[in-house]
């Protein structure tokens, strides 16, 4: 389900949806460019050896093992997902505030991590590619 979203910076409005990677056995990792995400399965046979499947934020060990981005950019550790606009990155702190205002979960206690690096990954306008292993 997608929420909506708003740039801190250029008051943008975009689609947004998150991902549990616990669910889904998942690592995920952000462009340092565009900030489109990479969602790679732990149980894909491609998945490099030696290399744990975290359930979050990828570790920088898989880095030389992910193609680029369309873009020319790079999916390594320590990225954000970015306005669709003004290519600034997005605040987690700021997404609280429209994550929280429109989940469900929130009535029962459900509060967003405040982080781009935990269990759940942010999908912006479905800019996201799955198990974008290099071959």
């Amino acid at each position: 389900m997608a929420w909506t979203g708003v740039c801190g910076n250029c008051k943008e409005n975009f689609a947004i949806e998150l991902f549990h990677n616990g669910f889904g056995d998942t690592s995920y990792a952000y462009c340092d460019s565009c900030g489109k995400v990479a969602v790679l399965s732990g149980w894909s046979k491609q998945w490099p050896k030696g290399v744990k499947c975290t359930q979050a934020e990828i570790t920088s060990e898989m880095e030389p093992y992910l193609k680029p981005c369309e873009c020319g950019g790079e999916f390594t550790k320590g990225n954000a997902p970015r306005c669709p606009k003004c290519n600034l990155a997005l605040s987690a702190d700021e997404a609280a505030e429209y994550l929280e205002r429109q989940a469900p979960g929130t009535k029962k206690g459900w509060r967003w991590q405040r982080n781009w690096s935990g269990i759940y990954c942010a999908v912006v306008n479905g800019q996201k590619v799955m198990d974008n292993f290099a071959t």
